[in-house]
């Protein structure tokens, strides 16, 4: 095989890897009753493929190909097991049994692949890690997130994200944690982490860290579902409904957001008949929900609360931005976060005028969590243009095209720095006609 179909095999490999990773880990963590060992075992399936399917080419079912291969791994792991060799010998050997009578025996049992998702994240969750180990091992190891986007979602270096990660599978190995759904208080203890994780994936899927695409639809999807069952688990709970809440009414304008050829579509210029009503009312229920629950000021429900206002907004220009730069300000108050302060500058922006908002980014601009974060550029920019300063908003958005790690954000940066340009060549034709 030549270079280039060698390169996109590994491409082909590594999207059907995205899909499959947190199915294969579900199920060799219900076989193995090991989550670490479960991950590195499909680890190894990557390996194989990564050896294999560039000379043979893909498989028709590269999904049930990695399954296949993972299983075996695990067999051969467990007839190696000096400990309990007894009770693994039987257990290989059922699974040996299942696998030659119902060969698709795997399809039926990952149905509930949600469920499952969420049985493994709450191992991952559990107490005896940190609630940053907790949140980054689980996206990680389960939700198939790579280093970098997890360091994204926390603003952290990679080497310190996988530093944590390390240390987190080697407590969970080590402590032998259950594979189980905590109930009573153990649910409640672990749950704002659970909660946490479910939204990363939510948000990673709303907008890609890396990649050609700006949206990843299966991870909105995944934690959509996930979310509707911590509210069947967890009904008093005003979070888990306003969390739910949140990602409804963002999740209702996916159609609106990127147009044909995939490039984003911010929110002012989106198409507003294209937002999913259903979608929206699902959101505003759960919001009422958590209110009635006395969950009004929490940070999901507040979250929920300003994307109620665009949602419950019938064009752009009626978008209530003084109500939505309180609640940012409220926000603040209970969820201390530098992007929480620039998403209210970029409200206030909007309710006081561009000055307002853009001194306020300009105090952000020296925040250690946002040195290499490019929506802080871009908001700047966005800001800058709108007060004439074209020259500093092209450079601005030029910085924030470089740290963006998404490809559709990296173009669509670019192509406002040379707006920028133009309008600032615009200006200087203008004087020198005068």
């Amino acid at each position: 095989m030549t270079a280039a179909g060698i390169d996109r095999a590994h491409r082909t490999i590594l999207a059907v890897w995205r899909i499959e990773q947190p199915r294969l880990i579900t199920s060799l963590s219900r076989m193995l009753r090991d989550v670490p060992l479960a991950e590195d075992l499909t680890q190894e399936a990557l390996l194989a493929a990564l050896e294999h399917w560039p000379a043979t080419g893909v498989p028709e079912s590269p999904g049930a190909w990695l399954m296949a291969t993972a299983k075996r791994r695990a067999l051969d792991h467990l007839r190696r097991s000096r400990m309990l060799a007894r009770k693994h010998g039987l257990l290989a050997l059922d699974i040996e049994q299942e696998q030659q009578a119902m060969p698709d025996l795997e399809a039926v049992l990952d149905d509930d692949i949600g469920d499952e998702l969420l049985r493994l994240i709450f191992t991952a969750c559990h107490p005896r890690l940190s609630r940053e180990a907790r949140a980054a091992l689980a996206l990680r190891m389960i939700c198939g997130l790579t280093t970098g986007e997890i360091a994204r979602a926390f603003l952290l270096p990679e080497a310190t994200i996988a530093q944590r990660i390390v240390r987190a599978k080697r407590t969970l190995s080590e402590s032998g944690l259950t594979y189980q759904t905590p109930r009573g208080s153990e649910l409640s203890e672990r749950l704002a982490s659970v909660l946490e994780v479910v939204y990363l994936i939510f948000n990673e899927g709303y907008t890609a860290a890396r990649g050609d695409h700006w949206l990843r639809p299966q991870l909105c999807n995944e934690a959509l579902r996930m979310a509707r069952v911590l509210t069947s688990i967890a009904p008093q709970e005003p979070e888990a409904h306003g969390m739910l809440a949140l990602m409804e009414l963002n999740a209702s304008r996916t159609a609106a957001r990127t147009d044909a050829a995939g490039e984003p579509i911010l929110l002012l210029e989106q198409n507003r008949t294209l937002w999913d009503r259903l979608q929206i009312r699902r959101g505003l229920q759960a919001l009422s929900r958590a209110r009635e629950l006395g969950g009004a000021g929490g940070p999901y429900a507040l979250q929920a609360a300003i994307v109620a206002c665009h949602a419950q907004a019938d064009t752009a220009a009626a978008t209530d931005w003084p109500r939505i730069a309180a609640l940012y300000a409220n926000l603040a108050s209970v969820a201390r976060s530098p992007i929480v302060e620039l998403n209210r500058a970029v409200a206030v922006g909007m309710a006081e005028g561009a000055a307002a908002g853009l001194a306020l980014v300009d105090r952000l601009a020296h925040e250690p969590a946002l040195k290499n974060y490019h929506l802080l550029g871009s908001v700047r920019g966005d800001l800058l243009h709108k007060l004439g300063r074209h020259e500093e908003a092209r450079a601005a958005f030029e910085a924030a095209a470089e740290l963006a790690g998404n490809r559709r954000e990296q173009e669509f940066l670019r192509r406002r720095a040379i707006e920028a340009g133009l309008n600032d060549a615009a200006i200087d034709g203008k004087r020198l006609t005068c």
